[in-house]
């Protein structure tokens, strides 16, 4: 019922909006990455990746155009391992000079997994300066309440926490293997994160954090891309839990229950001194060029050091997954770094396409850019 029942419903938003590539221009704020914010310009960066869909214990240390890959470190105690599971967590540590950021970029599926991890990988949630959630998918924010149920004392009082909107907080349901079946999805429940005392900030336009990062805000959608199918999402509120979706959409949209269009996925950037934009995107749903693009316009940079992250293209069919490839190459990035719901398929289209820009990771892996 909810399949039949979402389809049309989703056929009714899109003429609404005039399809999915309009939805940025028609929703309130969405000129906001229409100029360029002062964003900071920061010497190195490191990803740490502490959860991501493959763990691959061969792989050897790599480099591509300055970009440094180094797989993860074999541990003493022969009876623990890292563990990788459907989903990413990004631990990214910037410098300017002398100065040093820690912030944390989404939770995984699971917070005894991320837990496991961090410790594994000493990564001391005492040198986190701000936290990220990309979009509210609950492979990215699963190990979220864990991490904070384990972690809080340590964190500092003020932590934020960066959401891409309020779209966040819907409660999804996911497919399932069986044509036209659902399964609850959860939802990133506000009411538990200040009980934790933490501080939501909804990016739903560009924000500087930290001082040394950035965020794209809303992302327009100007490619050929298009939103692969994937979760349903409801639009609205039960017992304090769910979205306000009155602020951002019609109020004949409210109690819907549509095809996810992921309208406040948000991607987090940094600029590389003398190098250009590192571009991470945690799963790319509204597309990973729309998203490059979104850096740019907001930034007023043009040049593309590092596309990373997860690229949703697994699901895309042979002739779309050329095309967008095609566009990717177009953006001239230095290199090109999949992880998480990318796919097999991006990296074997990538490796015809775009050969000398890319370079594969592993969970437990650390990525290193600038001098």
């Amino acid at each position: 019922m909810v399949n039949a029942q979402g389809r049309r419903e989703f056929l009714k938003f899109s003429a609404l909006l005039g399809g999915s590539a309009a939805i940025g221009a028609f929703l309130p704020g969405s000129a906001a990455g229409a100029g360029a914010i002062e964003v900071p310009v920061v010497d190195k960066l490191a990803v740490q990746v502490l959860v991501d869909s493959s763990f691959d214990i061969f792989m050897r240390p790599n480099q591509v155009n300055g970009v440094a890959f180094t797989p993860p470190a074999r541990f003493g105690d022969y009876r623990r391992s890292l563990h990788n599971e459907w989903g990413l967590s990004l631990w990214l540590e910037s410098q300017r000079s002398d100065e040093k950021r820690t912030l944390m970029l989404d939770y995984g599926y699971t917070p005894e997994v991320l837990a496991n991890n961090m410790e594994l990988m000493g990564a001391d949630p005492a040198r986190l300066n701000a936290l990220i959630v990309s979009h509210g998918h609950y492979d990215h924010f699963g190990g979220l309440m864990g991490f904070l149920d384990r972690y809080r004392d340590k964190l500092p009082a003020d932590v934020r926490l960066y959401a891409g909107g309020e779209d966040n907080f819907c409660h999804r349901v996911g497919r399932t293997n069986t044509p036209g079946q659902f399964t609850d999805f959860g939802t990133l429940d506000r009411r538990a994160l200040a009980a934790k005392k933490i501080t939501t900030v909804l990016a739903e336009s560009p924000v500087v954090i930290a001082g040394h990062a950035f965020t794209t805000g809303r992302i327009k959608r100007t490619s050929i891309e298009k939103v692969l199918p994937q979760t349903m999402v409801e639009f609205g509120i039960k017992d304090g839990l769910g979205c306000d979706a009155a602020r951002y959409l019609p109020a004949e949209m409210v109690g819907k229950t549509v095809p996810d269009e992921h309208i406040h996925e948000h991607a987090t950037c940094f600029h590389i001194k003398d190098k250009g934009l590192v571009v991470i995107s945690s799963c790319g749903h509204v597309g990973i060029v729309n998203s490059v693009r979104q850096a740019q316009e907001v930034s007023g940079i043009e040049k593309v050091h590092a596309i990373v992250g997860g690229f949703h293209l697994g699901p895309a069919p042979k002739e779309y997954l050329e095309q967008v490839v095609g566009e990717i190459k177009k953006l001239k990035p230095d290199v090109l770094i999949p992880m998480h719901c990318s796919g097999l398929n991006f990296v074997q289209e990538a490796r015809l396409q775009m050969p000398a820009n890319l370079l594969l990771s592993t969970t437990g892996g650390r990525i290193t850019f600038g001098a």
